[in-house]
């Protein structure tokens, strides 16, 4: 992976990296090896491997970060399995609520992630999308909720005090990881970013 960024990368001018990580962070690391990618990521020393200063977030912090617009925010990001973020005064609080058991076999990130989508069919799989978020916001009480992640546009409605999120809005993480001044600007579209 490394040497990929570093090839694409070779003609451009950069003083710091932000990188997404698909799994637990703890401490600016990866504290557990990712689900859906191949192992090797645990103990990395990235800042060598780049030569750079480098900030790592868990991917779904990276892109609520990015969709921050004030206040308390939940973002939830369905995809392969269900990232979630909750940001609070600017303040990331990364949370793994797809691993919260909804049953005996199943978690919310089986539920909500492909696995339920495959499983469930797309219109069970809306309901109980609805029904998850609306009862994360009565637990949480966020401002407003961000739905985000590649099962997002599936969604035919979106649940109350919610809006969808952006991928390109992890880039804007990305920056906001490096300059907290960008926390107080609220981006309406990601492609004019630094």
């Amino acid at each position: 992976m490394v040497d990929g960024v570093l090839e694409m990368a070779a003609d451009r001018c950069f003083e710091v990296i932000s990188i997404g990580y698909p799994g637990v962070v703890n401490q600016g690391a990866p504290a557990r090896e990712p689900h859906h990618l191949a192992p090797g990521w645990i103990g990395f020393d990235f800042e060598a491997a780049f030569g750079r200063p480098v900030r790592i977030a868990n991917d779904a912090a990276m892109q609520a970060l990015g969709s921050y617009r004030g206040g308390k925010m939940l973002f939830l990001g369905l995809g392969t399995g269900l990232g979630s973020a909750l940001i609070v005064d600017g303040q990331i609080v990364v949370m793994e609520l797809g691993h919260l058991r909804r049953s005996k076999r199943h978690d919310y990130e089986d539920l909500l992630g492909k696995r339920g989508y495959k499983r469930l069919g797309k219109k069970k799989w809306r309901r109980k999308v609805h029904a998850v978020v609306e009862g994360f916001s009565a637990a949480l009480l966020p401002d407003e909720i961000v739905i985000g992640g590649g099962q997002a546009d599936l969604l035919k409605t979106l649940p109350p005090r919610s809006r969808l999120g952006n991928n390109a809005a992890a880039f804007f993480g990305g920056f906001r990881l490096w300059d907290e001044s960008l926390l107080v600007k609220s981006p309406n579209t990601y492609k004019d970013l630094p």
